[in-house]
């Protein structure tokens, strides 16, 4: 058999390769995970009891797009959050936001972008979805470095115009995923206004949206409602798995224009797999409830301060603005991975496997990421563990 060569460069996924370079060592302590990033906090106590309550809906298949209540839910939410108006039509659940992201370019990416192979910008390190995504449509995935240079977010901006001018589609975490990054109006507007200057679609996935410091992060609906730009433009995604605490439920959604969401319905007619009933049940009641967010939301501003008191003095720290992971520098990232793996027990992730080689080197290679989703105690020893191996 001919195996297909789109995915043949693809390396190990994340966490089998970190398989492959820490198991085969034992650990220094008690090991303490920190490598991916699945919250830890309790989830509300009410959602047993929906599930409960609905069970019987195992028993039907579930409406493709969403039960009208969920979708009238994540509106409710969408207005309430970012002040914006956006109907049922403009919406569809996702059975997890890695589906969608996936998913989305398959409905909306072009074969052909100005007579020529599309383009899928990536910001560099990323969600790994977004590359495979890229390579399942035919399309040349450009990766674009988020470094401490560009403030963590990629310079979308600088790219030559015939590169944006064949650019299908463009990738776009904020909250960042693994740098906390967040862009604001300005970086907002900027990226709006390049889609609609060289005709293409915005992905943004905003799934760390509700975990941050001070501000709320702005998001690019209510950016391009203030600007009157076309709304088939974007793409939004969003997800209760870092909200709510909520990562089993598989329970996210997509915002976009009227036109792409019947494209992104349609497929899914064919190729979906929708969330269950008795979890969409849920969902509804998880997306109406705010006071679950705020109180998770202390807690990893709880965090975030420890983080900061521990690391304080470590050469690079940067404090996070939003989202639950540290994106610490080291000399390379696997050597710094395995060294505190067989010293202390505690598991990272190395910043390479996060990101890939370009012609301008690897951006996560002189970074290990740590994930601040334990308990607190135990995070912040493990935190203390890092520090004294790595930077004592």
């Amino acid at each position: 058999m001919v195996d297909p060569e789109r995915f043949s460069d693809l390396p190990d996924y994340a966490f089998p390769r970190l398989r492959k370079l820490l198991d085969a060592h034992a650990p220094g302590g008690a090991p303490i995970a920190m490598t991916i990033g699945e919250p830890q906090h309790a989830f509300p106590d009410w959602v047993g009891e929906v599930l409960a309550e609905n069970l019987a809906g195992f028993g039907k298949y579930p409406p493709n797009e969403g039960t009208p209540e969920l979708l009238a839910a994540i509106s409710g939410w969408l207005a309430r959050r970012y002040g914006v108006d956006v109907g049922a039509e403009r919406l569809m659940v996702l059975n997890g936001t890695r589906e969608g992201l996936y998913n989305a370019a398959m409905a909306l990416c072009p074969e052909r972008k100005n007579g020529a192979r599309p383009v899928v910008l990536t910001p560099n390190p990323f969600y790994q979805v977004y590359a495979v995504a890229a390579l399942s449509v035919g399309a040349e995935p450009v990766y674009v470095p988020a470094t401490v240079e560009t403030g963590h977010l990629p310079d979308y901006a600088g790219l030559p115009a015939d590169v944006l001018d064949r650019t299908a589609i463009a990738y776009i975490c904020s909250p960042a995923n693994p740098q906390g990054a967040v862009a604001d109006e300005a970086y907002w507007r900027t990226l709006i206004g390049l889609a609609e200057k060289h005709d293409f679609r915005i992905f943004a996935d905003e799934c760390y949206s509700e975990i941050y410091r001070e501000a709320a992060p702005v998001g690019v609906l209510e950016v391009a409602a203030k600007m009157g730009a076309d709304p088939e433009r974007i793409v939004a995604f969003h997800s209760l798995s870092k909200r709510s605490n909520l990562p089993g439920l598989r329970s996210g959604f997509v915002a976009a224009g009227p036109h792409a969401t019947l494209l992104m319905r349609q497929l899914r007619n064919y190729a979906g797999a929708p969330l269950p009933l008795p979890l969409q049940r849920v969902a509804e009641k998880v997306w109406a409830d705010e006071a679950h967010v705020e109180e998770n939301r202390g807690l990893y501003r709880q965090k975030y301060a420890v983080a900061d008191q521990v690391l304080d003095g470590v050469p690079g720290y940067a404090p996070p603005p939003a989202g639950f992971f540290l994106w610490l520098p080291v000399e390379d990232g696997e050597t710094a991975t395995l060294r505190l793996w067989r010293e202390t027990g505690v598991r990272v992730l190395p910043g390479a496997y996060l990101s890939r080689d370009t012609s301008a080197g690897n951006p996560g290679t002189g970074y290990i990421r740590v994930a601040m989703v334990a308990p607190t105690q135990e995070m912040q020893r493990g935190l203390t563990l890092l520090r004294d191996c790595l930077y004592g």
